[in-house]
């Protein structure tokens, strides 16, 4: 446990330092082209953070990451290509390296969103899960409210007359309680130190960012 305790304080400070620098390279207009330069190297940083946190890693847990990596991957190329999901969508420039215009670190990026509130629900107190599953998708939609006119401002991706329309909110809902309902039927033991600390953070990087750049 001490061996634990400590790989999970030393994760837990990477989360935290990182996104802190990282809200100060985005609050700086002189730093931000450095730093929107950054932004998939993060991301994937914090899916690596999360792995590694990750107590008792298995088969059945790298199954759940490679299916949610897979199904939101999809669910995203449908989105831009057939607006089928989200609405009328395109990728900007700054989640990097694309495959048939989605940028391959949004599997990562949606992995670590429902990861990560998945865990958050674990520790909560809601013994449902129906309830817990409800609850954790629209605790992400209320994380894709505060990054949407984050994500215009710094060309993550654009909506077609610049208007975010209710069905993206309506699909992330519907996409996240899909994919938390997944977490909750893998059987694999579901706790992580940093979870709660990385889903935190995101709040407040974006929560913060809509305050001081918009």
């Amino acid at each position: 446990m001490k061996d634990i305790s400590k790989k999970g304080i030393i994760l837990t400070s990477i989360v935290i330092l990182f996104n802190l620098v990282g809200l100060i390279g985005f609050a700086v207009p002189a730093l931000q082209p450095v730093f929107l330069k950054l932004v998939p190297w993060h991301l994937l940083l914090m899916g690596i953070v999360a792995i590694i946190s990750h107590e008792r890693f298995s088969e059945k847990f790298l199954l759940f990451f490679i299916l949610t990596y897979l199904v939101t991957f999809f669910a995203e190329w449908a989105g831009v290509h057939s607006n089928w999901f989200f609405g009328d969508y395109s990728y900007g420039r700054t989640l990097g390296l694309k495959l048939w215009g989605i940028p391959l670190i949004m599997g990562i990026n949606w992995f670590l969103l429902i990861y990560c509130a998945g865990v958050v629900m674990q520790y909560s107190r809601v013994k449902n899960i129906f309830a817990r599953v409800l609850i954790g998708a629209l605790l992400l939609v209320l994380l894709d409210v505060l990054i949407e006119p984050i994500a215009i401002k710094f060309d993550y991706w654009h909506w077609a007359g610049n208007v975010i329309p209710l069905k993206n909110y309506l699909c992330w809902f519907g996409l996240s309680a899909l994919m938390l309902s997944v977490f909750e039927k893998f059987d694999f033991r579901k706790q992580s130190m940093v979870a709660p600390v990385l889903l935190l953070m995101q709040f407040v990087f974006f929560g913060v960012l809509n305050f001081i750049v918009m």
